[in-house]
């Protein structure tokens, strides 16, 4: 290593310079550029003879421009990160220094002690001194980024070529990023193709991408916050990226809250999987939110949950005067609470450990309260679970939301909005039936208080959407998991599809249908292109780096190869917002499904599995079990109506169809109907 390498090591190594050492150097600067100046117009001799009082004269003008130092803190600067910002603080100081030294030319009496500068050295020299402190800063930062970051850094391509992407190249500069160093812009503007950016090439976002970044040493790819939609739309990118290797890093923007005002930062990180899949902007409506949550007492079953939890986020940005929050999960509501302790401490939030099943509870939890709007998202959701338990589903699922929607009615809640699932959608499984059993409840309740049969002003509203990433259960965090565990990722079928939203993305639809919502309206959501599992196992192995092999299990008990939104004979309509429709469901009258609700929870106390299933298909016909023990009672219930209708039905695939398409009515038979 060189004397002058060793040099620039032990000073960058240093914290740095003090405020006094930096105004000093300035202040060398100006009192240099001050006698060379005098020396050239003057000549030596003349300078060395009056020395002393020229030191003093000079002195005395230095003063001047320590003024301005002083006004534009020039001095708090760090030499090694200088900007453009730094080295205009010195230009405006320099001039204001400039200014007050011609005041004080006009006024100085000249003497033996002080010497006579001329205008025009007054000038030069002012002009020397601020090329002179730029010209060290420049060097120094210079040096800095010699010294470090062209030793081991990565080389990186940066995409976008506007503010965002600039400000990636800017920051590279700085301590956090030396081990990067820039070797090229990426854009999609035809004209800024070959073009010099900061030093470096700015390259075309074409079929010779990948190519170039090999030939180039390139390793990452680091993708400005204006381009991540346009990265996600661009499928063909980011596998090309993935197959060679490539690492692509994201600047995305970050919301904190500070029990004011939400702050925004930026984070760079490895891009993840959740970025990856194609999906549009989801906006909502902030006005209109804001002014019903705002000031209102809000309650939300399974506030410890994926998506109750994120409810509550969400929800407390609005001011509300005061969140009841319920969910039988002690340790998660705990963390809730410190959270909401944490983040929102100026909000009255209560968490309560508490079953909604448990009826005398959560009376008075409402009486107690007087809710104002209900958030509804406490439920099993596993479906695998819930075909070994259907009893508890009834219980807990159904029974549980007709307890909260019954005690809505009762204090008048303003709205009731319900969170369900694509798997009530022609239920395949016992976890989807009793989901659109609830829905079925709360529609024929909101439809008797609008036809005057029950005396309330509830509204009730149900939402329904797909698979949201990260929640508990879902397939990223468990391929995650696989993968760290060094495999294999266990795919149930190499067919099998699902629909996704992020968390965020599907509570904000929520809020929003919440809002726009008048009631009786299911809401379903447009969850955007559907993912085949497979291909999503298969990018998250080539993201992780990692070789581990893909298992495929079988369908689960319940199991379909794809989800639906809308049953066959539903048809939606379009609402105020672009990604919600409403779902034109059939109606049950409230009043012939009360016994039949009571008769099924009954059954869910006492009788055994196959019974409660077979009920649960008698409330809604068109549940059908797919890779369960349950299809017996399909086989039971076709061999029945075969025999009512006639032979016009050789499989029960005709008889699911005859039952939805309504080519035949069949009459549901319960105990009491």
């Amino acid at each position: 290593m060189s004397y002058f390498s060793r040099i620039s090591n032990w000073y960058f190594s240093k914290k740095s310079l003090p405020y006094w050492a930096i105004a000093l150097i300035d202040c060398i600067l100006v009192f240099t550029s001050m006698l060379f100046v005098y020396s050239l117009n003057n000549g030596l001799i003349q300078t060395a003879t009056i020395f002393w009082p020229l030191c003093a004269t000079m002195a005395l003008y230095l003063c001047c421009y320590v003024v301005g130092f002083k006004i534009f803190r020039t001095y708090t600067g760090v030499f090694r990160y200088s900007s453009f910002i730094d080295l205009q603080r010195v230009s405006k100081a320099v001039l204001l220094g400039l200014v007050i030294a011609l005041v004080l030319h006009s006024i100085l009496p000249y003497s033996d002690f002080f010497v006579h500068i001329r205008v025009r050295a007054i000038l030069i020299w002012s002009v020397l001194s601020l090329l002179m402190m730029w010209g060290m800063r420049v060097f120094v930062k210079y040096l800095h980024d010699y010294t470090f970051v062209n030793k081991d850094a990565e080389k990186v391509f940066i995409y976008g070529v506007r503010d965002g992407g600039i400000a990636i190249a800017k920051s590279l500069g700085t301590q956090d990023s030396v081990k990067y160093t820039l070797s090229g812009f990426i854009t999609d503007e035809a004209e800024m193709f070959g073009r010099m950016l900061m030093g470096v090439t700015v390259y075309a976002n074409d079929n010779n991408l990948i190519a170039l970044m090999k030939r180039k040493g390139v390793t990452k790819l680091l993708v400005s916050p204006l381009r991540t939609e346009r990265l996600r739309e661009n499928q063909r990118m980011v596998n090309d990226l993935i197959n060679a290797d490539i690492k692509i890093l994201i600047y995305n923007q970050i919301q904190e809250w500070n029990g004011k005002s939400n702050i925004k930062a930026q984070q760079l990180r490895e891009i993840e999987i959740e970025d990856l899949l194609p999906r549009e902007k989801i906006d909502i409506n902030i006005d209109a939110t804001c002014r019903q949550l705002s000031g209102k007492c809000i309650l939300i079953t399974g506030a410890a949950g994926s998506i109750g939890s994120e409810i509550v986020r969400q929800v407390s940005i609005y001011a509300p005067s005061k969140l009841i929050l319920i969910d039988q999960a002690e340790t998660p509501l705990h963390d809730v609470r410190l959270f909401m302790a944490r983040e929102f401490p100026e909000l009255e939030a209560h968490t309560i450990v508490a079953d909604i099943a448990h009826k005398s509870r959560m009376s008075e939890i409402f009486a107690t309260f007087r809710p104002q709007y209900v958030f509804h998202a406490a439920a099993y959701k596993h479906v695998p679970m819930m075909e070994d338990n259907p009893g508890e589903a009834i219980q807990n699922n159904v029974e549980g939301t007709r307890i909260i929607a019954d005690l809505a009615v009762r204090y008048n809640t303003e709205k009731f909005v319900m969170v369900s699932t694509d798997k009530a959608v022609n239920p395949t499984n016992v976890m989807g039936c009793s989901k659109r059993i609830c829905e079925i409840y709360v529609q024929a309740l909101d439809k008797a208080i609008k036809e005057g049969k029950v005396k309330s002003k509830t509204q009730f509203v149900t939402t329904r959407f797909g698979n949201v990433l990260g929640s508990n259960g879902s397939v990223i965090p468990i391929f995650k998991e696989q993968i760290k565990r060094g495999g294999p990722l266990t795919v149930t079928h190499p067919d099998i599809i699902r629909y996704f939203m992020l968390i965020p993305e599907a509570c904000k639809l929520v809020l929003e249908a919440g809002t726009i919502g008048k009631g009786g309206e299911i809401f379903v959501f447009d969850m955007g292109e559907p993912v085949k599992i497979v291909d999503l196992a298969k990018r998250m192995i080539k993201l992780s780096g990692t070789d581990v092999q893909i298992k495929f299990t079988g369908l689960r008990d319940g199991e379909k190869l794809y989800e639906e939104v809308l049953n066959e004979k539903e048809i939606t309509l379009p609402t105020v917002h672009p990604k919600i429709m409403i779902a034109r469901v059939r109606e049950y009258d409230y009043d012939s499904i009360v016994d039949i609700y009571d008769s099924l929870y009954t059954s869910s106390l006492t009788e055994d599995n196959m019974s409660i299933v077979r009920r649960m298909k008698e409330l809604v016909p068109e549940f059908r079990s797919q890779h369960s023990v349950y299809e017996v009672l399909d086989k039971e219930r076709f061999n029945l109506q075969a025999n009512k209708i006639g032979n016009s039905l050789s499989h029960p695939n005709d008889f699911e169809r005859a039952i939805i398409n309504g080519a035949h009515k069949v009459k549901v038979e319960t105990d009491k109907v």
